[in-house]
């Protein structure tokens, strides 16, 4: 998954940050409204972490904006204000939750995941995917009763796919869910990951069409 994270506190930004990629997600992280607009306009993301009170504006204006104009991405704000009024004026402008400054770093991680599952479709965090047994929450799969370890990167890969299931993901989109702005990538990197996916899930899990991407076929 690939993340905006828009937080002006330095300290509380890195380790925001730090976690979310110790978990495999991709992350970009700015400190202004208008950094924010220039990635969202360049970039599909699939979560965006918003600070309430930036350097240039007003991020509960920022959101009711973005909901205005159409943008169905999801959000998370990340504030220190603490009133139940706050919250409400933050879920009504579009919010899909609300955690109040200072958190616990492993509930973030868990409100991330839960809003994801909601937007692909199906907040459901169990799945059978043929031989596959799958727990998003914790990050468990198991076939055909045998646990299957995946790296935080082939996990990302993995998720993304189960967030498209029967749909074709371009390389790009690919690239754009394993890597933030500025990362060196390998023109192999999704070969060599999709690769990976195959012996440890089965080899026909994920199919390649041929000039359009990949597909994760799983039924």
């Amino acid at each position: 998954m690939r993340l905006l994270l828009v937080e002006d506190t330095r300290g509380l930004g890195e380790a925001v940050r730090d976690q979310l990629q110790e978990e495999g997600y991709a992350v970009d992280w700015v400190e202004r409204i208008s950094a924010a607009r220039h990635c969202l306009r360049s970039t599909p993301y699939d979560l965006l972490l918003l600070d309430l009170m930036l350097p240039d504006g007003s991020g509960l204006e920022f959101l009711q904006q973005l909901r205005k104009s159409g943008q169905a991405l999801p959000v998370i704000i990340l504030t220190a204000r603490d009133q139940i009024s706050d919250r409400i004026a933050g879920l009504n402008a579009g919010a899909d939750d609300y955690l109040v400054k200072p958190f616990d770093l492993d509930e973030m991680l868990a409100r991330v995941a839960a809003v994801a599952r909601r937007y692909s479709g199906n907040p459901n965090p169990y799945l059978q995917l043929g031989e596959l047994e799958v727990d998003l929450a914790a990050r468990r799969i198991l076939r055909q009763g045998q646990a299957v370890e995946l790296s935080a990167r082939e996990w990302a890969l993995f998720e993304a796919f189960v967030q498209h299931l029967g749909q074709v993901l371009t390389r790009s989109r690919l690239e754009d869910a394993l890597y933030a702005f500025g990362a060196e990538i390998e023109s192999n990197t999704i070969e060599v990951y999709i690769s990976r996916l195959r012996k440890k899930l089965g080899k026909s899990c994920i199919e390649t069409l041929r000039g359009m991407g990949y597909r994760m076929s799983v039924k």
